[in-house]
Order: structure tokens, then C-alpha cells, then sequence
């Protein structure tokens, strides 16, 4: 089914990462709206909870059930989700290779480091294996679902033998080697929930805990969720980021936030049909939190900071709306016209050759 409350959430957190990247170009006065956008970064947990949710239960009864499944599984992920980060990574690394020509510079020092791209190109750049972010700095993100997407198998083995019990069991024990991490300095960040380069295993426990959820929506009773419910918990949680309240209480929240959402839209699917014109829009969050670093690079890098900052002639925050509106377009644009037309043909050639496989296995 179609979660549409988890689907506005998911959108709403894109577009306050590209908000908060794009006021990073404002004049002086704008330092206490960034920094309060900074305090929501534990959105990006939410995120996480959100992916391992929809993939737990749209995946985990047909993973492992056949010969070729896996496979399938991860073939479709990397079709819906390797091409767009592929054509952004080469406008980066072409980028890179102009500032390493000459032809302009970074004030991001190692963000075109080309020994990185490999990593980047294998989608391991959120494995620990750098210590900073290079060319579409948020692809971390990437990076670390597909971690995740590697060792669903273990989610769905461990789901299958222990249930619920189970995934908390496996969210506990991954939170607290985080912790040791971070603790030790393995993990070079104050906390594992603003690790970045090391993304994959915070990743990890979020996909689990959300995987988690998904188990607790579909396995408990039907109960009637009030309406405003899910949106109480999530305000509850946002107020808790704002005011600093704890990491782990924020967690808690926003966990609570996404099991009161699913379960009232699968006991009444009705109830958030408010929020249908939102789809279009609010299935391209991922195409929203890719692009923007391509356009903040063209608008505000280059065309801003060039040439229309030093005239004068527009304010910034008349003109920080184009940029924004333009990442939304595009990003409607591209899962229309380029990703999942390509999804859809990448997905059926793997049908193809699979069935063309079995077909000379029973000949034989």
C-alpha cells in the first residue's frame, strides 16, 4: 500500500537539507535559521527508518523465497537508484577536472579528490573509507542504503527467526558497537548519528529499527489511530531536536512518528487521501536530496556568487527561490523521463536473461 503521511515526510526532509545547503550562500543575518535547520539534522535518521520500513515490507516475504531473488532485489535497487546518482557523480567529476585544470577553484578542499572516485563510483565512499566527503557530497547517503541493501538478508533471516525480538536485538547490538565506535574514536565523530563518511553502520541501525517497525505495523492488531496522532509524535520529535533533549529520545520519537503513521494509514488508508496531490512531488524526495547539490553548484556557486552578488541586482532571498523551484522541477522531470524508464527497462532485461538462464537449465 501507499504510505502517503511516511511519503510527505520523506519529501519534507529533503527539501530542509536543500534549504539549509542553499542558505549556506546568504548575507549576514541568516546564522540562527541555519543553525536551526542544523538541529533538525536528525531528520536524516528518520529517512533511514522510513527506506528500511518500505523495503521490509515490501520485500521481505519474496527475498530468499526463490532462486534469484536476491539477486533480483538488488538488481531493481541499483536500477532505480545507480543512474541518477551516476549522471551526478560525472557532472562533479567534470567539475573536478576544470577547478584541477584551472578553471576556477574549491573552497571545499578534497571535495574533487580524484583517488576517491573509485570509492565513489562502487558506492563505498560512506564505508569509512575517506575522511571527508567528496564530489555530490550527500551521495553518502547512497553510499550507506546500498550497505544496507547488502545485508537485508540478515534483517529478513533474523525477522524470520525471532521476530520483532529479533530486529530489536540486532538495533541494539549495532547501536551499541556505535557507540564503542565513536567512543574508541574508530568512528571520528562526537556521535554516530552525525557520522557521515562512516554512514553505512548509522545507516544500518536506522534501516533495522524502521525494518522493526514494519514488523510491529503488520504484526500487531488493528487499532483505530486518531488522525492527528502520528503528527502529535512527529512535532513532539521536532521540538526534541530544537531543544536538545537527547539523541536517543529523538530516536524514539521519531520511531513512535512512523509506527503511529503506518498503522493509521493501514487501518484507514482513506484518512490521508488529503495528501494525494502531494505524490507527484513526494515520490522524487531521493531526486530532490540528489540534485540540489548540482544546482546549488550551477546557481549559487557560480552564477550567484559571480555574477549577480557582486551587482547587486536581485536579493537572495528573492532569487534563493528559483534555485530551489528548479530542483523540484528537475527532479519531477528526470523519475518521469530518465529513471524510471530506465528502472523499468534495466528491470526487464534482468527478467529476460534470468528467464533465458532457466529456460537452458531444464533444456539441459
Amino acid at each position: 500500500m501507499h504510505f502517503r503521511i511516511l511519503e510527505t515526510w520523506r519529501l519534507t526532509a529533503a527539501l530542509l537539507v536543500m534549504i539549509w545547503h542553499f542558505l549556506r550562500y546568504a548575507p549576514t543575518g541568516a546564522e540562527a535559521a541555519s543553525a536551526a535547520l542544523y538541529r533538525l539534522l536528525p531528520l536524516m535518521e528518520m529517512f533511514l527508518m522510513i527506506s528500511g520500513f518500505l523495503i521490509m515490507m515490501r520485500y521481505a516475504d519474496t527475498l530468499l523465497t526463490s532462486r534469484g531473488s536476491l539477486m533480483r532485489f538488488l538488481v531493481r535497487r541499483v536500477a532505480r537508484l545507480y543512474p541518477l546518482y551516476l549522471a551526478t557523480l560525472a557532472f562533479f567529476a567534470v567539475i573536478g577536472l576544470l577547478i584541477h585544470l584551472g578553471f576556477g577553484q574549491s573552497n571545499w578542499p578534497g571535495r574533487y579528490d580524484f583517488s576517491l572516485l573509485p570509492a565513489n563510483i562502487l558506492l563505498i565512499q560512506g564505508w569509512g573509507v575517506s575522511e571527508h566527503l567528496t564530489f555530490n557530497y550527500v551521495a553518502w547517503t547512497l553510499s550507506a542504503e546500498w550497505f544496507c541493501y547488502l545485508l537485508f538478508p540478515v534483517v529478513v533471516l533474523v525477522a524470520r527467526r525471532w521476530g520483532i525480538g529479533g530486529l530489536v536485538m540486532l538495533a541494539f547490538i549495532t547501536i551499541s558497537g556505535l557507540e564503542v565506535a565513536t567512543t574508541t574514536g574508530i568512528i571520528p565523530f562526537h556521535s554516530w548519528m552525525k557520522a557521515d563518511t562512516w554512514g553505512a553502520y548509522r545507516a544500518f541501525a536506522d534501516f533495522v529499527i524502521g525494518a522493526g517497525i514494519a514488523l510491529a505495523v503488520t504484526r500487531t492488531p488493528p487499532i483505530r489511530i486518531g488522525r492527528f496522532a502520528p503528527w502529535l509524535s512527529m512535532t513532539l520529535a521536532l521540538v526534541a531536536m530544537q531543544a536538545e533533549l537527547g539523541d536517543y529520545l529523538v530516536l524514539m520519537l521519531l520511531a513512535l512518528s512512523i509506527w503511529l503513521a503506518a498503522k493509521a494509514e493501514k487501518t484507514n488508508p482513506d484518512s490521508t487521501v488529503f495528501l494525494a496531490p502531494l505524490a507527484p512531488v513526494g515520490r522524487v524526495s531521493f531526486g530532490i536530496y540528489l540534485i540540489h547539490p548540482v544546482v546549488e553548484t550551477v546557481m549559487f556557486s557560480i552564477i550567484w556568487k559571480m555574477a549577480l552578488e557582486p551587482t547587486d541586482i536581485i536579493g537572495f532571498y528573492v532569487y534563493w527561490v528559483l534555485p530551489m523551484a528548479m530542483t523540484v522541477l528537475l527532479a519531477v522531470a528526470s523519475e518521469r523521463w530518465f529513471e524510471a524508464p530506465l528502472a523499468r527497462r534495466i528491470g526487464a532485461r534482468f527478467d529476460a536473461a534470468t528467464l533465458m538462464r532457466s529456460v537452458d537449465r531444464s533444456a539441459v
